[in-house]
């Protein structure tokens, strides 16, 4: 009699969703080309408004992904005003700005930074431009055309992304950051004045040795964040 019991499908997403984090600390070795490919071929299934499959990418391994390091750390560095093609959140207020501290803290506590000390959170905040060491990094971007709603189905394919990634062993972190920039990453990449940088997500081997990666965010709850209405 066979004992084996099969997990279900949901058991599958939900560690999934639980195992997944922001890495920010990467080993250099590549990651196979193949197991690149699987990841998009699953990330390619997700839902979009009307079946646009907006997203593109482009992504940068090996000797390409030095370069882009370099023009994106220097766009970064250099002082000019952002140039992001989205707006920005004018403010974090409430809750969200309670769980914005919260998750940066954890970040600085988890690397000694002492609070405070903002030459020092100006240093890891430019280790978004070094892609945290990863040795591939994706840019996804939208058609012009299609506005908020070709970004929302980019951030529902970010989300395929990294679960097929993370099935595979693969560590993500999707970085709003490297779309700061956005006008150095359309002239790096050729892309045309009608492609919308949406987000960049960096991936590669996790370093779980390293600090940065030792530390996991908190979630609300449910009842946090659904109301239910019966009648």
């Amino acid at each position: 009699m066979d004992t084996k019991t099969d997990t279900a499908p949901i058991e599958v997403l939900e560690e999934l969703l639980s195992e997944r984090f922001s890495c920010r600390a990467f080993r250099p070795d590549p990651v196979p080309r193949a197991t690149i490919e699987r990841i998009l071929a699953a990330a390619q299934k997700t839902a979009s408004w009307c079946n646009s499959q907006p997203w593109r990418l482009e992504i940068a391994s090996g000797q390409a992904t030095k370069k882009f390091r370099d023009v994106m750390y220097g766009a970064a560095s250099s002082g000019k005003p952002n140039s992001g093609d989205f707006p920005f959140p004018r403010e974090y207020r409430g809750v969200y700005l309670e769980r914005r501290r919260e998750s940066g803290f954890q970040l600085y506590n988890s690397l000694g930074i002492p609070r405070g000390d903002k030459a020092a959170y100006a240093r890891q905040a430019l280790e978004n431009f070094n892609f945290f060491g990863a040795p591939h990094v994706a840019i996804v971007h939208t058609d012009e055309a299609l506005g908020v709603y070709g970004a929302i189905d980019c951030g529902g394919y970010v989300t395929s992304f990294m679960l097929a990634a993370q099935a595979l062993g693969i560590a993500t972190v999707p970085q709003a950051a490297l779309a700061f920039h956005s006008e150095p990453v359309r002239a790096h990449f050729g892309l045309g004045d009608d492609r919308k940088v949406v987000c960049g997500i960096s991936f590669g081997y996790p370093d779980r040795a390293h600090k940065a990666n030792s530390y996991r965010t908190t979630r609300a709850s449910v009842g946090d964040t659904v109301t239910f209405i019966d009648e």
